[in-house]
């Protein structure tokens, strides 16, 4: 019954590829596994269409046997979601440190995440009081999916609210080149790219009144880590509903939301463009991070060619001394140039390196390097 829902997907409406929702709630010890079958089913049927099909699975366990091949030991899933690096990103930006957010504290686990698309790899988990995960080292970083806001992370918050509401523009600017320019796939989250508003609530339609009350509690329940105040909105509420519509014409408007717009559309053009990004393997990319200055230098190298993303996460400007290949390079982006009605740049457009560099950044900001040849 489960693979011929899949297949009826993928053979009937021509669909590329499934996310499979929390399979780590998937009760199997069988010797060989659902998601294995699963996976062995789509491929043959790709094979027959000659036409690519991809499983993407939400996984809680930080256990990279699911993207592995068969042939290392994995059950051959195609890509996960990576909630560390959400969890590590929305601390820096937000601060927040209740519930899950209280594994996630500091620079250095989010550089690590950026690194590898894990965050934890056997270290121990306060919020699970165990240790958690194992390295992905030998997953490709093109199989994690990586984001700043998607529908859980939104929708299971008290008030459904975005980060839109919750940081001013130079944090959703950081955000968007966290995401844009890291070696993994990017995925936006619908009206992050103008900066909606509108929150995304948690609501149902159900026809079973226990059903609804039952969701109703078990909302009230989940918020209890959180310890948020107030009312839970109700999700059965159409009021809800109608508060949670898209604003898409916000995207046109002329104000901050069509210039966050136009900022996404330059940083995909950037991460299609520099070839460093758009290829990126593992042993290409590095990621350091320097806690002090709170500065996350992101280096990307293809073929003597490189590329370097310097993140500030610090709320005042900070002079920072980083090591940089030798000779010349150039600044292609910065995000806190006026044009993205940032605070302004000290960064020059045109940088000599003799191995290292003084740069001066603006607070909340990056900048991208590409060295010239």
């Amino acid at each position: 019954y489960f693979f011929e829902n899949a297949l009826y997907w993928q053979r009937e409406f021509h669909i590329d590829a499934l996310r499979l929702d929390a399979v780590h709630a998937i009760q199997d010890f069988s010797a060989r596994p659902f998601l294995q079958d699963l996976a062995r089913a789509t491929a043959r049927e790709a094979e027959k269409r000659n036409r690519r099909f991809y499983l993407i699975a939400e996984s809680d366990l930080n256990d990279p046997r699911l993207i592995l091949p068969e042939s290392n030991g994995g059950l051959g899933l195609h890509a996960q979601w990576s909630d560390d690096f959400h969890h590590g990103l929305h601390v820096l930006l937000t601060g927040e440190q209740s519930g899950y957010y209280e594994d996630f504290s500091g620079l250095r686990q989010f550089a690590k995440a950026f690194r590898e698309g894990y965050a934890y790899t056997g270290e121990y988990s306060k919020h699970r009081r165990r240790r958690h995960g194992n390295s992905p080292r030998m997953a490709s970083v093109r199989q994690f999916v990586v984001y700043s806001q998607n529908h859980d992370q939104i929708g299971n918050r008290f008030n459904g609210e975005r980060l839109t509401t919750m940081v001013g523009l130079e944090e959703l600017k950081l955000a968007a080149g966290a995401v844009l320019l890291s070696p993994f796939i990017p995925m936006l989250f619908m009206g992050e790219e103008y900066g909606e508003p509108a929150p995304f609530q948690y609501v149902v339609s159900h026809t079973d009144p226990q059903l609804v009350e039952a969701v109703r509690q078990g909302r009230k329940q989940e918020f209890a880590a959180f310890a948020w105040q107030g009312e839970v909105p109700d999700p059965f509420s159409e009021g809800v509903f109608q508060q949670n519509i898209l604003k898409r014409k916000l995207a046109q408007t002329g104000n901050r939301h069509q210039i966050l717009f136009n900022f996404y559309k330059e940083l995909i053009y950037l991460r299609k463009s520099l070839s460093p990004i758009a290829e990126a393997r593992r042993e290409t990319v590095d990621a350091q991070a320097l806690e002090s200055e709170h500065v996350l230098h992101v280096s990307y190298r293809n073929n003597g060619d490189g590329v370097y993303v310097i993140f500030c996460f610090n709320d005042q400007g900070v002079a920072v001394q980083l090591e940089l290949d030798s000779g010349q390079w150039r600044k292609v982006f910065d995000s806190s140039v006026p044009q993205w009605e940032g605070p302004g740049s000290k960064v020059p457009d045109l940088l000599w390196s003799e191995g290292k560099v003084h740069l001066e950044l603006s607070p909340r900001s990056f900048i991208v390097l590409q060295r010239q040849s």
